[in-house]
């Protein structure tokens, strides 16, 4: 489940970079989450049934809301306008800090998953490196690295909230919620910043593979590892990502 993952949200940093050319990052996402959140919908009454779906979603809708917003909407946003003024591949790396405020995120207020020791000194470490990363960007790159760090961040607290309040939860229901609530949020700058003419193939291509498999496919096995082997375990992934973008990146944007 890692390594598919890894292999699928490895694309999405080269499909984002192709959708960003022609679309506003608010439209991308709006596009991108509506389909997601179509496509689980139409999953839920075959694999869960509607009452069991609704009674979960009831029951546990505060918490959904919240890692909806800190998980899904707010990062995509910070991404998509992220890689308007960086590289794919750079935008992948960077978002492999996200195992780093795991970790320190864990130690402040989450102690049930909390590192110690040696593991804490390479994070320490970790978090130097990605300073450093982004320290050495050119100025007019330096925004776009800053809101890359800021999805990774917020990933890490999303994933740390959902081990604690929604493991119980079924995992296509939290990312039918997810998807489902950030696109509803959305709604209002997507629409706005919609381009006044149809855009190319390649973008609408993009936001396709962003949508169904990029988001539904990959949030079910996102929250699916978080449910059984842990926030920590999940947030690897992002080590697994970088090089599989850099090379989209390379072969297919020339960057």
């Amino acid at each position: 489940m890692l390594v598919a993952l890894a292999l699928i949200w490895g694309a999405s940093f080269m499909f984002i970079k192709v959708a960003v050319r022609e679309l506003a990052p608010s439209t991308l996402i709006l596009g991108r989450l509506g389909l997601a959140a179509i496509t689980l919908a139409l999953v839920v009454p075959f694999t869960i049934g509607t009452r069991e779906a609704a009674a979960q979603i009831r029951a546990n809708w505060r918490w959904l809301v919240v890692v909806a917003l800190v998980n899904t909407a707010i990062p995509f946003w910070l991404l998509s306008w992220g890689e308007t003024r960086i590289d794919s591949g750079l935008a992948s790396i960077i978002q492999a800090s996200v195992p780093i405020f795991n970790a320190l995120i864990a130690f402040a207020f989450f102690r049930e998953v909390r590192v110690t020791g040696s593991r804490l000194v390479g994070i320490g470490i970790g978090f130097v490196g990605v300073a450093l990363l982004v320290g050495a960007q050119p100025e007019g790159k330096m925004l776009g690295a800053l809101a890359v760090v800021g999805m990774a961040l917020c990933y890490a607290i999303g994933g740390l909230l959902t081990g604690r309040n929604l493991k119980e939860v079924r995992p296509l229901l939290v990312a039918l919620a997810s998807t489902a609530v950030a696109a509803v949020i959305g709604i209002p700058a997507g629409v706005a910043q919609a381009p006044s003419h149809s855009p190319g193939w390649k973008a609408i291509a993009s936001v396709v593979a962003l949508g169904v498999p990029g988001t539904a496919v990959a949030y079910l096995l996102f929250f699916g590892l978080i449910a059984g082997a842990g926030a920590m375990y999940a947030s690897l992934v992002t080590y697994l990502i970088p090089p599989i973008a850099i090379g989209y990146g390379a072969v297919f944007l020339g960057e």
